[in-house]
């Protein structure tokens, strides 16, 4: 048993289950040859943007559903729609888990915690490969914002928080780390560098004209995309959404966002801990999973990015840990990250879990925990951890 253990902890184990439950998701795909239309999209993202086809129109001959990704992501993209729709899915998958492993080993927390991080996200990042979805990617731009500004290296942090923005409107919670910042007017203006140079760089494959339309008829596509999600109802697994299926179906988003904005403000009221790392961490955790449980349009596979919140938070609490963060971390892994496998009891998915929007729950839980962390927990000299790790080296 010892041995079983101690192999189940070890980092061949974890990484071969990290990249295998993602690789076993989107081969089998392949194998069928079911090519997912969430990839179609995406390589149509980098095709229209060269032969300047409208990128938020529908285009039926090519893929259902719609683009809602910024023109930028068409670099991104770019290498992968080049190849053969097979390879370019299966290399977007592995990218996609490699990016965001890369992300969660800088963290500035100890290696066995990180392993433990992928250990508890690796099922909830098959969700999200069997979806071939870009949330790994955009969860990983999250974390990278904060590792560049822990490191001080802000001018690529800049450039994290701006790509994340600009291909899909989550990145934009990077500045969440601003007051961690050593160098704020470097921070800020280099990502007022970085919002420019990203914003003109699709021009060099298309035309100024194009890109700036598309822009445009980006903030329509997301606002239509937004009353979209509120009536549909596999979509909308937020908080909102939540509440709405269950007893409030005309609760309007602003009545739970603002105290839910407010109480995350509230988090940055212990200015003394600002430069304390388990106080930063509790912060990068909160801000890994409001933006998922508080958007209309997060889906099943859109949580790996609250999920990765959920194990930096785990492994960031007070030792020893407490039944009831055992308990919250195991309803969240039970409800939220199982609850769409074949694993869990089918009835209860289709009768409770799916048409309630249930899987935001644990996280919403987890997060109110968190800020109640952040009010109230005494931090000492002893959480004044020294770096880990030497992260200056990551733009090198």
């Amino acid at each position: 048993m010892y041995k079983l253990a101690k192999i189940i902890k070890g980092k061949p184990f974890i990484y071969a289950l990290w990249f295998g439950l993602s690789l076993f998701a989107v081969v089998k795909s392949v194998i069928l040859s079911h090519i997912h239309n969430n990839y179609l999209v995406y390589k149509y993202n980098f095709i229209n943007v060269i032969h300047q086809h409208n990128l938020y129109a529908p285009q039926p001959q090519h893929y259902f559903d719609l683009n809602h990704y910024g023109p930028i992501f068409s670099f991104i993209i770019a290498p992968f729609a080049l190849l053969p729709d097979g390879a370019g899915v299966i290399l977007w998958v592995v990218f996609n888990a490699w990016i965001l492993l890369l992300a969660i080993q800088h963290l500035p927390i100890k290696n066995s915690q990180y392993l433990l991080v992928l250990l508890l996200c690796a099922h909830e990042l098959m969700t999200s490969a069997a979806n071939v979805q870009i949330n790994p990617l955009i969860a990983a731009l999250i974390l990278f914002s904060y590792i560049f500004i822990k490191s001080e290296n802000d001018f690529w942090a800049a450039l994290m928080i701006a790509l994340g923005m600009l291909i899909k409107l989550y990145g934009i919670v990077g500045l969440a780390f601003f007051f961690f910042s050593k160098n704020k007017p470097k921070l800020v203006g280099s990502f007022i560098f970085w919002s420019a140079v990203l914003f003109v760089l699709p021009m060099l494959i298309s035309s100024p004209a194009f890109i700036i339309q598309s822009y445009r008829d980006w903030y329509t596509d997301l606002v239509q995309k937004n009353l979209h999600n509120i009536i549909s109802a596999p979509q909308d697994i937020s908080v909102m959404g939540m509440m709405r299926k269950i007893a409030f179906p005309g609760l309007s988003n602003l009545l739970v966002l603002i105290p839910a904005i407010l109480l995350f403000a509230l988090s940055y009221t212990r200015v003394k801990y600002y430069h304390n790392l388990n106080y930063q961490l509790l912060i990068l955790a909160s801000t890994l999973i409001f933006p998922v449980i508080f958007s209309t349009g997060s889906e099943s596979s859109t949580y790996i990015i609250a999920f990765v919140g959920v194990a930096v938070w785990y492994v960031n609490i007070e030792r020893p840990v407490t039944r009831f963060d055992l308990f919250l971390l195991f309803f969240a892994l039970i409800i939220t990250s199982l609850s769409p496998s074949d694993l869990f009891p089918r009835y209860i998915k289709q009768t409770y879990i799916v048409p309630y929007g249930l899987k935001a729950l644990p996280c919403l839980a987890i997060w109110i925990k968190i800020i109640y962390e952040t009010l109230f927990r005494q931090f000492n000299k002893r959480d004044m951890s020294i770096y880990p790790k030497n992260l200056s080296t990551i733009a090198a």
